[in-house]
């Protein structure tokens, strides 16, 4: 069973198309990331998975049922949440939420509670967040949160796992580590990442594939593969050349149209 299959797939909002003729596969254990300019559909695809956009056209199917309602085997975490340098919830107690927050009152002593404990402690283990788990959560640089928010996303143990844009606003070295656990857990978890994000060169080498969102409609492979002059030439409808630097990095140069980017006509797009 794939984590999620997507055949010739239309979304619209408010009446206008967002994205049209999709059709993916993620199988599970892999890690793709979701790619594209700024209101490509990106987010968009993730709402459709979680059941929250329905498709106005094609079909989905997400862990063997209809998009909503396998949710509770899908780890989810939004598009980037901080947190006040005031806050005082220890990172510990952040997790254990993803757990147990939808029920009142405290944890009661028990069976129940330590298995939870346990679970809480092994997950923090998992991304490397144990030294400073039992910190407050606003004392914590921005990766070693988003650490914890992945713990808080896997603590029910998924089996899909999707991620809106968590390497926003961190720094590349935090990014590159983020995008390692990421891989690793898909590894050793056997669970399918989504991982919604604006460049892929901090990434490309932990990553199984992309799916690249342009106008208005996406393609999914490896990413050397549907990185490419051809396909995303085709993909904008205009001409669009990739480079790679001497460091490794992918350089997007063209003119794409808005509102698939903004900012400078013939400028460069790192992707």
């Amino acid at each position: 069973m794939s984590a999620v299959e997507l055949s010739d797939a239309e979304a619209r909002i408010g009446g206008n198309v967002i994205w049209q003729h999709v059709s993916v596969t993620v199988e599970r254990g892999q890690f793709v990331a979701v790619l594209g300019p700024n209101g490509a559909g990106k987010s968009t695809l993730i709402r459709a998975i979680l059941g929250v956009q329905p498709l106005s056209a094609g079909s989905a199917v997400v862990l063997g049922r209809r998009p909503g309602d396998a949710n509770d085997r899908i780890g989810y975490l939004p598009q980037r949440r901080s947190f006040d340098e005031t806050t005082r919830v220890r990172g510990l107690d952040l997790v254990r939420l993803g757990l147990d927050g939808s029920r009142w009152g405290l944890p009661l002593p028990g069976a129940r509670s330590r298995a939870s404990a346990r679970r809480v402690a092994e997950v923090i283990a998992l991304v490397g967040a144990t030294a400073y788990a039992r910190k407050p959560i606003g004392e914590l640089s921005g990766g070693e949160q988003q650490r914890l928010l992945i713990a808080q996303a896997l603590v029910r143990r998924p089996q899909l796992l999707l991620l809106d844009e968590p390497l926003d606003s961190l720094d590349l070295s935090n990014q590159a580590g983020v995008a390692e656990l990421v891989g690793r857990i898909c590894r050793e978890e056997d669970v399918a990442v989504l991982l919604v994000a604006h460049d892929v060169n901090p990434i490309i080498a932990s990553l199984d594939g992309v799916i690249y969102f342009a106008g208005g409609t996406a393609v999914e492979g490896p990413p050397q593969s549907v990185i490419s002059s051809e396909i995303l030439t085709a993909l904008y409808g205009v001409p669009i050349e990739v480079l790679q630097a001497s460091d490794g990095r992918l350089v997007v140069v063209g003119q794409p149209e808005a509102p698939f980017v903004h900012g400078e006509r013939h400028g460069h797009v790192h992707v």
